[in-house]
């Protein structure tokens, strides 16, 4: 029997944009079209932070990947230090 795959939730499809928006930022001083403020990315992070705390929420759902808010925090706590220092 095949059972169809299942449809990404709203939460999981806005999380992987927004990953998908960090990759992008990431990508383009690599081809020198510029660098992005870092605050840009800061809060790109910060958006998907509170995805993720949005999806763990939902019912049924549990925090299963505190390491990756861990690191999110992280990124986020040095991208504001950069920012703070490059003034």
């Amino acid at each position: 029997m095949n059972r169809a795959p299942q449809r990404p939730d709203l939460p999981t499809v806005i999380s992987l944009l927004l990953l998908g928006m960090v990759a992008l930022l990431l990508l383009v001083p690599l081809l020198g079209l510029g660098r992005p403020p870092v605050w840009v990315l800061a809060a790109v992070l910060l958006a998907r932070l509170g995805v993720q705390f949005w999806r763990s929420r939902l019912p049924g759902q549990t925090v299963r990947r505190a390491s990756g808010w861990i690191l999110d925090l992280v990124l986020i706590a040095l991208l504001v230090w950069v920012g703070l220092g490059s003034r």
